[in-house]
């Protein structure tokens, strides 16, 4: 019986994330290091701005940009990172992942190259072939950062339209240093391509000075940013994203999220611009929490014989699983059943995560020490 799917569909499977997620729920007494959700409450007054927004009847629909008073606050926030972009330039989404779907659907044409960095979060790929374009992977290097010189020739060989840039990374935690900010920004002004920059994670970043593409005025018309509120302020179920461009690209990103989603949730609109506003103290102590976590993990890894470089942002590791001779996949899959950890295969973000696996280390302290041990007495086979 022929299909009545689009091939576009059919060719894409679900999230290797999600997939280990759903299987820790059938497993008793299993510990999950899978998702990105932070176990930390939502700053109280966000939520107070988020009732008081439904006391006053703050429920109907929004512009379909959003709230202009959020808009507003982001573009003050992002300006104390030298990034800039007035309200006009803003639209708020359901959440980072449907502003990196908006923003793909307004740019790409059937065939259209992106490239895309390997490992990096699945959903970049599957985005732009569901669309119809064509992902063309660059390799980062054994550091997780850009391989220039890889870059350079891909770039001269494809003529990619679209580039998407992921810092800080989901996998990996790497983060975009100065030198590579600098460096790329040579090659964007040079070449006649289109930067997609998802930085969900720029709250989380352990260095002293945060480093964007989209810092850069004379390029302004060459980088799109995506980013939000899920990870800053602990409210992934809320779906408060947004997404910065030049009016040419925001006017049509606007209008292909008009027709998908006529607006963000409206109170959580109020309750992301009081957090902006007033929370972003419970930011930073989230941050600081995030980064004792982080150390503890990395020095377990280290102290168990696992090859794992220090992230420098998110709150995510990816430890080499090489040495062990085994594929990701079927690590995770004997890790959760011989042991009860649920973690992510590195083959969920691309063929440059194969060898790898992904901890996300945004749980309790009392359930990364107990994952840490099993996977300490689980390796121990293999040693």
């Amino acid at each position: 019986m022929s299909t009545k799917i689009s091939n576009n569909v059919e060719n894409v499977e679900l999230s290797g994330i999600r997939k280990f997620y759903n299987k820790v729920l059938k497993v008793d007494n299993a510990v999950s290091l899978t998702l990105g959700q932070p176990d930390f409450q939502v700053p109280l007054k966000a939520k107070e701005a988020m009732i008081q927004a439904i006391m006053d009847g703050k429920t109907t629909y929004t512009s379909n940009a959003g709230i202009m008073e959020l808009r507003e606050e982001i573009s003050k926030y992002l300006n104390e990172f030298n990034i800039n972009f007035n309200a006009d330039e803003i639209c708020i989404t359901v959440g980072g992942s449907e502003g990196l779907f908006a923003t793909f659907t307004a740019l790409i044409n059937t065939g259209d190259k992106v490239l895309i960095p390997t490992p990096a979060y699945p959903a970049y790929e599957s985005c732009v072939k569901i669309l119809g374009g064509q992902v063309i992977d660059f390799q980062l290097n054994d550091q997780f950062n850009i391989d220039f010189d890889k870059l350079k020739e891909i770039i001269c060989r494809e003529k990619p339209k679209i580039m998407v840039l992921s810092y800080p990374c989901n996998p990996t935690g790497a983060v975009l240093t100065e030198k590579d900010r600098n460096e790329l920004y040579e090659i964007i002004k040079k070449e006649d391509i289109i930067v997609v920059s998802d930085e969900m994670y720029s709250s989380i970043y352990f260095g002293d000075k945060y480093y964007s593409i989209a810092q850069y005025n004379d390029i302004k018309d060459k980088v799109i940013l995506v980013s939000g509120f899920s990870k800053m302020f602990s409210m992934t179920g809320l779906r408060i994203g947004y997404v910065c461009a030049r009016k040419e690209y925001i006017d049509s990103i606007v209008k292909v999220h008009q027709y998908n989603v006529s607006c963000a949730p409206s109170i959580a609109q109020y309750a992301a611009c009081e957090g902006l506003k007033n929370c972003l103290q419970d930011v930073e102590y989230m941050k600081n929490e995030f980064k004792k976590r982080r150390d503890y993990v990395y020095n377990r890894l280290v102290d168990m014989g696992l090859d794992v470089n220090m992230p420098k942002g998110a709150f995510y590791i990816f430890p080499s699983i090489k040495k062990f001779k085994i594929r990701s996949e079927e690590f995770c899959e004997k890790l959760l059943n011989e042991a009860k950890v649920a973690i992510v295969p590195g083959s969920a973000f691309g063929n440059g995560g194969e060898g790898y696996i992904r901890m996300s280390y945004c749980y309790s302290m009392n359930e990364l020490e107990e994952a840490l041990n099993r996977l300490e007495k689980f390796i121990s086979q293999f040693l």
